[in-house]
């Protein structure tokens, strides 16, 4: 089978197990560095920081988190202003607005209002707010160039009588949007604590008593340290959870609750914020949300800040460097997937991790309170995929350029139309589609040649698939069936397509090759015979070898033919189906049976005159005065005689190369003991000894068995007897000696073998002449023995008969030192375990 050169395979899967190309390696490389520096970039670098924002403000957006029922909130809404007048209000109405709240008693107030200046009615101011536990806000400015911050506290009585004070900065982010907050802002002097911390202090300190019980949670403060220190300057800062439900809170308009309008019980053991949401008063920040609730009042992000220290939802943003390696398992699994995947997988598969990674990082922000941003990620392999296969493009687009061009440069060896003037020109793209459409009309030419091939041969020819399933057949084959009346081949099983075929009998595998097997052939023929039609199933293969060799059938019209099955292969030589000749041998048996009459011509009505005149003879010598003088009668006795040894010598020897062997077991002492026999009067007539060795007693008794035809076998060894007598002086000997031999040494298990030495004492051949000694019509010793008859063809039915036996003829001879020929047969095993087989047994 010829070797394929080794080449880089399209397939990254036929790389598997054999060492990938070191171009395709340093390109697997590269591809791997540049992902890693996109994700570097993306993490590291906050290349991606936008679009980071932008997936967080959408995965914010899907979900609506539980808010706590123990915050309410009280507006500065429009309808407050409208009511009560201008803002700013004069602080006795806020004075009120508290002395209001505290008769329902609320676990605390939050004050989201700024009083830096004084004012006459700071002191009832103050005393209101002493009524309930109220936080109030201070003023932080920016940082200066210095770094330093100012801070504008309360009124000295309004900062006296709250429980606790804080900034409420909020910082945007770059895109305009509030998204975090800081637990602790200050400078290098000072730190304010945001003032919803305070206020989560004391409810976990048990200072403030919640109508409702909280959630389990982290501890507030062990949080808040672990924030602290995993933050720049121990800011503690967090993610906001913001959702689409960030507005609706338990809420209350300002002028209703100064009123006395609203029901005690809407704020008794509920902490209280108190903010500004009037269109005019500017307010409002965007927010992750603001896409569907529009910029968000301060109160309300105060109010999102305090349910998530009080419920522990604060989202916990991951390290940069937790980030940066994440981002890279999902890259490593792609570039894995490039070695070992086709391009539509490794697209599913590039569609899949980018999945993968968005559903992560959903899951560790819904459930871990985790916020890991899915971008570096998914920039990542979204920029290596598109580059890798544009790489793999290049390299097939290549390979099938070299490729293409080489076919294109082959000599096409089927008959071709005259060419046109080749002309591949435009881009690379235009000449790789000529050069695909040449190739395409080569494969086209071949099919249709294969085509014609069949349809051109005289024999039905059917091709089948491994379920034995007819695909083709040719015009003969359809010819065929049509004579025969049946169906169309195609499209059905093959074993229904010769289903209408008797068996006859197998092929005789020893008239074809030499040898002969006749135990194996009996075999096959008992084993088609027993399952006939089955064998004409391709798909069973117990009955491959079978029909591999060939087997004689009879059809309806009582025509033979010889069907054979063959294997279809693929070119790593595997079976895709059969192919299955019919070839009709009527012509060939009736030109055997001419033969056969032939030879019975020569055998009857050439013999019959020999024999008749040599009777005539007989009987003329017979008589005590002969009509015919008697030197005229020797010479007519001597021609016919000639004449009949030569056509028995035709017939034999013809008999020898084509009739059918009826092989048996025989003992090959047996027959040597018959040629003697019968060649005794000749060896007596010229005072020639005969004699025949079988060796010891135990190889006597054993017979020296082989499987033969007993006369043809016996006729050969009475040619060799004759051809030794006549070549043999007067009192001399001829020994025939039997040997067992051992089976080929170069074949393990081969059979034992007999061989049957005749040994003489005559002329001898020269060694020039003993090529020559199997030829027809040779003859030895011509000239100096004239008076040794014979028509040569003695020896060439000896090599005949021992070859068509499965044996070998071998002569050692020289001149003046006799002459010794060696047959070499097969020996019969079966002997030895049914003895009954033997003769007379």
């Amino acid at each position: 089978m010829p070797t394929t050169p080794t080449r880089l395979s399209l397939d990254p899967r036929a790389r598997l197990g054999r060492r990938a190309g070191r171009r395709f390696l340093f390109e697997w490389v590269g591809i791997g560095c540049l992902g890693l520096v996109v994700i570097l970039l993306a993490s590291l670098g906050r290349l991606t920081a936008s679009v980071d924002n932008l997936v967080y403000d959408g995965f914010l957006s899907l979900r609506a988190p539980p808010l706590l029922p123990n915050i309410v909130v009280v507006e500065i809404d429009n309808a407050s202003i409208a009511q009560l007048g201008r803002w700013p209000w004069p602080r006795g109405t806020h004075a009120k607005l508290l002395e209001q709240i505290a008769k329902a008693e609320p676990a605390a107030v939050i004050y989201d209002v700024l009083f830096t200046e004084a004012n006459p009615e700071d002191a009832e101011l103050a005393r209101a707010i002493a009524l309930t536990p109220t936080y109030l806000p201070v003023l932080l400015t920016p940082p200066d160039s210095a770094g330093r911050r100012v801070v504008v506290e309360p009124v000295a009585p309004l900062a006296h009588a709250a429980a606790g004070l804080g900034h409420i900065n909020l910082e945007v982010d770059s895109d305009g949007i509030v998204r975090s907050v800081a637990q602790f802002e200050g400078d290098a002097t000072s730190r304010w604590p945001q003032l919803m911390v305070p206020v989560a202090q004391a409810v976990e300190h048990g200072s403030i008593q919640l109508n409702e019980r909280l959630p389990r949670r982290r501890s507030f403060s062990e949080a808040a340290a672990i924030r602290s220190s995993n933050t720049a300057e121990g800011e503690g800062r967090f993610l906001i959870p913001f959702g689409p439900n960030a507005q609706n809170y338990a809420k209350v308009s300002f002028a209703s609750v100064l009123a006395g309008e609203v029901n005690a019980d809407q704020l008794r053991g509920r902490i209280v914020l108190i903010g500004v949401t009037a269109s005019g008063l500017y307010d409002r920040f965007a927010t992750p949300v603001s896409g569907e609730l529009g910029p968000l009042p301060g109160v309300y992000i105060h109010a999102n800040v305090l349910d998530t220290l009080l419920s522990g939802r604060e989202i916990e943003p991951v390290g940069r460097w937790a980030l940066f390696l994440a981002s890279l398992a999902p890259l490593a699994a792609l570039l894995a997937g490039f070695l070992v995947l086709s391009p539509r997988r490794s697209l599913l598969l590039t569609g899949a991790l980018c999945a993968l990674a968005a559903a992560g990082s959903a899951v560790l922000l819904y459930g871990l309170r985790l916020w890991m941003s899915p971008v570096p990620a998914i920039a990542g392999v979204v920029v290596v995929y598109p580059i890798w296969n544009w790489r793999r493009l290049e390299m097939t687009m290549a390979y099938l350029r070299e490729e293409l061009q080489r076919l294109a440069d082959e000599p096409h060896l089927l008959p071709e139309t005259p060419k046109r003037r080749r002309e591949f020109g435009g881009d690379v793209l235009e000449q790789h589609m000529a050069l695909m459409a040449q190739a395409a009309q080569r494969v086209q030419d071949m099919k249709r040649f294969v085509w014609d091939s069949l349809d051109s041969m005289p024999e039905p020819i059917l091709v089948s698939d491994l379920h034995g399933v007819v695909l083709i057949a040719n015009h003969a084959a359809r010819a065929h069936f049509a004579r025969l009346g049946a169906p169309p081949p195609e499209g059905r099983p093959m074993q229904a397509v010769l289903g209408g075929l008797s068996f006859v009998k197998t092929i005789d595998r020893g008239a074809a090759s030499g040898a002969s097997d006749d135990a194996s052939d009996a075999d096959n023929n008992l084993l088609a015979h027993a399952h006939w039609p089955a064998p004409l199933d391709p798909a069973r293969h117990e009955f491959a070898a079978l029909m591999a060799q060939g087997v004689e059938v009879r059809d309806a019209h009582e025509r033979d033919h010889l069907l054979r099955y063959a294997n279809c292969t693929n070119a790593h030589g595997e079976t895709t189906g059969w192919i299955a000749g019919l070839v009709d041998v009527s012509a060939l048996h009736a030109a055997e049976r001419q033969r056969e009459d032939a030879l019975r011509l020569l055998s009857h009505d050439m013999r019959s005159p020999q024999a008749s005149i040599l009777a005539l003879v007989e009987i003329e010598r017979a008589r005590s005065e002969p009509v015919l003088a008697r030197g005229l009668l020797e010479r007519i006795e001597r021609y016919a005689q000639r004449a009949l040894t030569l056509a028995d010598d035709f017939v034999q020897l013809a008999r020898a190369e084509s009739q059918t062997y009826l092989l048996e077991p025989v003992s090959l002492t047996e027959l040597m003991i018959d040629a003697s026999d019968e060649v005794w009067p000749q060896a007596h007539a010229k005072r020639i000894t005969l004699q025949t060795d079988a060796g010891g007693a135990a190889e006597l008794d054993e017979g020296h068995w082989i499987c033969a035809d007993r006369s043809l076998m016996t006729r050969a060894l009475v040619n060799i007897l004759n051809n030794a007598i006549k070549y043999s002086p007067p009192d001399t000997r001829i020994s025939c000696s039997l040997d067992n031999l051992p089976g080929v040494t170069a074949t393990p298990g081969a059979a034992r073998r007999v061989s049957c030495t005749i040994r003489d004492e005559g002329y001898g051949i020269p060694k020039e002449q003993q090529a020559d000694l199997f030829e027809r019509f040779r003859r030895f010793h011509e000239t100096d023995r004239p008076e040794v008859g014979g028509a040569g063809l003695g020896m060439a039915f000896v090599k005949t008969v021992v070859t068509r036996h499965g044996g070998e003829v071998a002569v050692l001879s020289a001149p003046g030192e006799g002459t010794a020929v060696t047959l070499c047969l097969p020996a019969f095993e079966d002997t030895q375990a049914d003895v009954s087989a033997r003769p007379g047994a």
